[in-house]
């Protein structure tokens, strides 16, 4: 097995601050995601994405369903992924642009139960909730993003993502950020009510006034709903966005940049998917990382180690210049 050189002017970083990592750090968990790529691999689960994957190149194992991808891919897809992505409002007052250390706030989401303000009873989300929810956050100035706040639990699940969509999208003049959608199908219908919205498939894509999130499965791999819907959104031209959600010493190592390492390459793997599906596709670097509570068996939000990773997650999403969404509180 090689051995890794030495480096020259390598400098650490020592203590605390919002700069988590220096430029090497950020530099070396990226190489080290890159002998990932190379050695082990992520695991999809779409058929459709292996097709996709195995022609732009990467080195696919239909039987395992393993893909490892080379580093030259990494780099193209990091490199025609956009920049800058707009966020458009329905009301073009709410426009937003990410790019660079340009900072917009979201609420979080998707809460399935509730302490109801009238009855005091802890409940399950519903439909109605979803549209109060999107109605609040239209009224807050803060808000710059409307995501799915809350699920609407009281209707057939096999559409309850369309159907809670209609409740916030009817709800609020802000760009919707759907972060519960079922799969490709659902996908595909979400961006119609979009197209619906702004005038049509080409409109849309000019004023983006929806967009989505999906999460790899950690530890490295993309489930079947979450290729199809990064694929759909891909040829659509409306922004995606990539979370992870790993937890450090359950589903990632319990170092932070061992976390990163994992992180980054389950984000990386769902952009190569993005590009390599329509070159250019606007995508979002997003984070709900946090580490693992071993005594509540629970994936603490408020952790400081949520912060740390967040802080992280930010600069290397500068570092390869793309916008980036970090979850948590």
């Amino acid at each position: 097995m090689a051995t890794r050189t030495q480096k020259a002017s390598y400098f650490p970083k020592e203590g605390f601050s919002v700069d988590f990592f220096t430029h090497d750090e950020l530099q070396a968990i990226h190489q080290a995601s890159l002998e990932v790529f190379r050695n082990t691999g992520l695991k999809f689960h779409n058929d459709e994405a292996l097709k996709v994957l195995k022609d732009g190149g990467c080195d696919v194992d239909m039987a395992t369903r393993i893909v490892k991808i080379p580093e030259h891919i990494v780099n193209e897809a990091i490199a025609s992924a956009p920049s800058h992505v707009l966020l458009a409002g329905r009301d073009p007052k709410h426009d937003r642009v990410l790019a660079g250390n340009r900072v917009a706030w979201t609420n979080f989401g998707a809460g399935i139960k509730i302490y109801d303000a009238f009855s005091g009873e802890f409940r399950d989300t519903t439909v109605k909730d979803v549209g109060d929810t999107a109605l609040i956050c239209d009224a807050l100035d803060d808000v710059d993003v409307y995501s799915q706040a809350v699920v609407g639990r009281d209707c057939p699940p096999e559409v309850g993502d369309l159907i809670s969509a209609e409740a916030f999208l009817s709800n609020t003049t802000k760009h919707c950020h759907h972060i519960d959608l079922g799969g490709g199908k659902g996908a595909r219908r979400f961006i119609e009510m979009g197209a619906a919205i702004a005038g049509g498939e080409d409109k849309l894509r000019a004023r983006p006034v929806v967009s989505a999130l999906i999460c790899p499965t950690s530890p490295l791999q993309m489930s079947n709903e979450g290729s199809e819907i990064i694929m759909e959104f891909a040829r659509a031209g409306i922004p995606i966005n990539v979370l992870s959600m790993g937890l450090a010493g359950g589903t990632t190592p319990v170092t932070v940049a061992g976390t990163l390492v994992v992180h980054n390459c389950e984000v990386l793997g769902g952009i190569v998917l993005a590009q390599l599906t329509c070159k250019g596709a606007p995508v979002l670097y997003g984070s709900s990382t946090t580490t693992f509570d071993m005594r509540c068996m629970t994936a603490p939000v408020g952790a400081p180690e949520l912060g740390m990773i967040s802080a992280a997650v930010g600069a290397l999403a500068q570092y390869y210049n793309l916008p980036s969404y970090t979850a948590g509180a």
